[in-house]
């Protein structure tokens, strides 16, 4: 543990606590969106057959990466999460999105 926090930059097993509650619900929260997400898009399974799976997971990306933020917010980890995203999506080669 100590180890993640010095990585992360995180001081207290406090903040490290919430900082997982924070991913577990946005998991879980981005994976049940998406249900009713491609249901509004009209994506089915019965139209998309074997690529229903491989699309809904496209679709869960961004909405995980927006829920991550909010509920981060919510929990008062804004600063960790923002950081957090801001990387993940430079890696992702999508830096240019941000002027820092």
């Amino acid at each position: 543990m100590n180890k993640l926090k010095k990585r992360w930059g995180i001081e207290t097993n406090f903040q490290l606590t919430i900082i997982f509650i924070v991913f577990a619900i946005t998991g879980s929260a981005s994976a049940w969106l998406s249900t009713p997400f491609c249901f509004w898009l009209g994506i089915t399974k019965e139209d998309l057959g074997y690529w229903f799976t491989p699309v809904r997971l496209l679709l869960i990306f961004p909405i995980y990466q927006v829920l991550l933020v909010l509920i981060g917010f919510l929990f008062g980890q804004f600063k960790f999460f923002w950081a957090f995203e801001k990387k993940m999506l430079k890696r992702l080669g999508l830096g240019f999105l941000f002027n820092d």
